[in-house]
């Protein structure tokens, strides 16, 4: 790994970037929008900075994971099921990130992130108060195995956009409010970054100072975010699940068709 010298100045900076993804990406995901340039623009290879950045997402997202849990916003035992096929799908997808050719992807990723804005911005909300889930059934149970294991092979294999593809799948699959769908997103982001992770620190593509310290602010960015989505509800989280969406669809769109 080449030697990144890391100056005060520019610790502040990236910690400041990453509170601040954190605070977003607890509400609506996309954080990862704000740190990968981020760390970029710091000197580091690619894959040191994917790997980076999933160390100090993991930070974000146990934060925001948990606080749904404990405002009981998040039930394991029903969405088991996606969580075992997340995480299969993130090991498996980090472990052969290399071998495949993402140009098609990184072409598409922003039409149809673009679409899951769309969605949002036109479909109806389940009001907060209505906190019931589906009934269990085959359908659900393989729902949850192709929808976690896609999800979680993508964040493994690339990673923008990630929350904001489980918040639009889960609420059109589901049909469940948006502070259920939040719980749900965080915490698939949670074990998603999590595998990953372990699979780049096998690789040794992690630079630790930086993520650990960016994974400190990431939690207190998270702790913020999440606790404000559940105070202020839907009204809150759908306009900035909607702007972070399109955003992150211009972004990737940039980058793709511009080269």
């Amino acid at each position: 790994m080449p030697e990144l010298v890391l100056t005060t100045e520019l610790l502040l900076l990236l910690c400041s970037v990453a509170f601040i993804a954190g605070y977003i990406d607890a509400i609506a995901g996309g954080g990862g929008l704000l740190t990968v340039p981020a760390l970029l623009t710091a000197g580091l290879p690619p894959h040191v900075v994917l790997g980076t950045n999933k160390l100090a997402a993991t930070f974000g997202s146990f934060t925001a994971s948990l606080t749904y849990y404990r405002k009981r916003l998040f039930d394991p035992r029903y969405w088991r099921t996606s969580l075992i096929f997340t995480a299969l799908g993130a090991l498996i997808g980090t472990l052969v990130v290399d071998q495949l050719s993402t140009a098609l992807l990184e072409k598409l990723l922003p039409i149809l992130i673009l679409f899951a804005a769309i969605y949002t911005l036109f479909n109806r909300m389940q009001p907060d108060d209505r906190m019931t889930l589906p009934t269990p059934s085959k359908k659900l149970f393989w729902q949850q195995r192709l929808q976690g294991f896609t999800l979680g092979f993508y964040d493994g294999v690339a990673g923008p956009g990630t929350g904001a593809f489980w918040m639009v799948s889960t609420m059109a699959m589901y049909k469940i409010n948006l502070l259920l769908t939040s719980g749900v997103a965080r915490t698939m982001n949670f074990v998603s970054n999590g595998f990953s992770l372990a699979a780049f620190i096998v690789l040794g593509h992690v630079h630790f100072t930086l993520g650990f310290a960016m994974g400190f602010c990431l939690m207190c960015g998270a702790w913020l975010g999440a606790h404000s989505a559940i105070r202020f509800g839907s009204k809150f989280i759908r306009p900035v699940f909607i702007s972070v969406v399109i955003a992150i669809a211009a972004r990737l769109a940039w980058q793709a068709w511009s080269a």
